[in-house]
């Protein structure tokens, strides 16, 4: 028996890989976390494709009940499926350290990540400094981080916080304007209206948005619908990263 982590992709149901199709098939159990990003399709479509039942958890499910599902391994084939990689959020590597302790065989089945899908902007992926999440809840730790890469001459990505059980979404438009709050009482120079960021909705499926301009530029544009990240570049960009930005400038005015 066994637990298998797969990685859904970041668009629709069509993402995901043969290899993951077949082990979802043959699961006795289909589970989907569904709180760390957000498919551009239903779980209706999922199941129709798939050809499984599934049954979704949430935060809390995850991170206090992952020994439940690690129990039901040892009896059953189990599948949990996670938007975009397996291992893009630490949060999953706790089903990998119960299972190698538990002598559980474990499964894992690798798909895009938000973490590769951002070099469509264009940017050195090995120039990308820490990741930072930006929550719904005020905080300096992502300016700071910001202020350390840009001290690196580094990107950054930052994520932005998700709620789909509420339907709760935090926006590039509210995330530069607490940023610039926070450059406003620090006065460091990382965060101005004139900063260059790149917005970004849906990365990796279909109808993706990106857009490169000055922070205050990008409040104006409309990205639509989730998940948003925004990409704060290095202050010194090779010539390569400069064209390719210069495809995804907006005019808002």
């Amino acid at each position: 028996m066994t637990l298998t982590l797969i990685g859904l992709g970041l668009g629709n149901e069509k993402d995901i890989t043969v290899r993951g199709l077949e082990a979802i098939r043959s699961a006795d159990k289909v589970y989907l976390e569904s709180y760390t990003s957000l498919l551009q399709c239903s779980i209706a479509d999922l199941e129709k494709h798939y050809g499984k039942k599934i049954i979704t958890t949430q935060r809390e499910d995850i991170e206090n009940c992952a020994e439940k599902i690690v129990e039901e391994a040892q009896t059953k084939n189990i599948a949990l499926l996670i938007i975009g990689d397996p291992f893009s959020a630490t949060t999953h590597i706790n089903y990998l350290i119960e299972c190698k302790k538990k002598n559980i065989p474990i499964k894992i089945i690798h798909n895009a990540s938000i973490l590769t899908a951002v070099g469509e902007i264009g940017l050195e992926l090995y120039k990308y400094g820490k990741v930072t999440s930006i929550p719904f809840t005020d905080s300096e730790t992502p300016y700071n981080v910001i202020a350390e890469n840009k001290k690196a001459n580094l990107h950054t990505l930052a994520l932005l916080d998700l709620d789909p059980k509420s339907n709760k979404f935090l926006t590039i438009k509210e995330v530069i304007e607490r940023l610039l709050q926070i450059e406003n009482k620090k006065k460091s120079n990382v965060i101005t209206e004139k900063t260059q960021m790149v917005g970004a909705a849906r990365l990796g499926s279909e109808s993706a948005i990106i857009k490169a301009a000055a922070a205050k530029e990008l409040t104006k544009v409309d990205f639509g619908k989730p998940p948003y990240c925004i990409i704060i570049p290095a202050e010194k960009l090779h010539f390569i990263e400069e064209e390719a930005l210069e495809i995804y400038k907006t005019k808002t005015t």
